[in-house]
């Protein structure tokens, strides 16, 4: 079932940013907003620059022109662009996953979890937010002594995303969540983002899976080649003769 439509104002805008590596434009003068509250997708193809995006959202990139500005509820607006990554999480409060999972193998679950929590200064609410992840996300309470890198592909995309949100994050970037995960997975993953963006946190979803992005976005953009090629609602999209041929595999 689609999400309802787009209706919030503008937590995250991309304006006009490129980023090139040398001689290589990845992202070409690319604009795209994230309402507060909604789930917003990217869609397009591998190579595409989505992931380049992410990166420079979350400042592992500067990008070569354009501004990103996160704004907060109290007004203040965050140019995302100039701010060093450890800065984009701490005070922006942006958290995210990646595409190849990056967890601490060595470490327990409980001990990943409280490392997404690092950033933050209120500890006393971290015990009711480890129980809001456990109940999202059961398998890890079973597994929570258990290392992270013992964990099954599916369960370590469950920790990369319970500890994204141990940040109390109010902007959460998710980078392919259902990459090279089981069906069953893979559902349950698309449930749980649902959920998660229902608890009143803001959503940029990139994935390749289109089908299922595109049913829970409030918003998506397509991206091909480094520009926004389409945008719209999830259900305009689903519904473009273009997309389905594209990316739903329909004729």
């Amino acid at each position: 079932m689609s999400a309802p439509a787009a209706h919030g104002r503008p937590l995250l805008e991309v304006e006009h940013i490129t980023m090139r590596f040398g001689g290589l434009t990845a992202v070409n003068d690319l604009s795209f907003a994230a309402s507060k509250g909604e789930i917003t997708a990217l869609i397009g193809p591998n190579g595409a620059g989505k992931t380049t995006v992410f990166n420079c959202i979350t400042g592992f990139y500067k990008p070569t022109q354009g501004m990103i500005t996160l704004t907060q509820d109290d007004g203040a607006s965050y140019l995302l662009e100039r701010m060093p990554d450890f800065r984009i999480a701490w005070r922006a409060k942006v958290a995210r996953t990646f595409q190849n999972i990056r967890l601490f193998g060595g470490m327990t679950v409980l001990e990943n979890l409280d490392m997404g929590a690092y950033t933050r200064k209120d500890r006393k609410s971290l015990g009711e937010d480890l129980d809001r992840v456990f109940e999202l996300f059961p398998r890890l309470a079973e597994r929570r002594s258990q290392a992270g890198g013992t964990l099954s592909g599916g369960e370590q995309q469950m920790l990369a995303i319970g500890r994204a949100l141990m940040a109390k994050p109010r902007l959460l970037l998710l980078d392919e969540p259902s990459m090279g995960l089981a069906p069953q997975f893979i559902q349950q993953i698309f449930r749980i983002i649902t959920e998660i963006n229902s608890q009143g946190v803001t959503v940029l979803l990139v994935e390749q899976n289109a089908q299922q992005a595109l049913q829970r976005a409030h918003r998506a953009y397509v991206i091909e080649t480094g520009r926004i090629t389409k945008s719209g609602t999830g259900e305009e999209l689903l519904a473009d003769p273009a997309i389905k041929e594209a990316y739903l595999g329909v004729a």
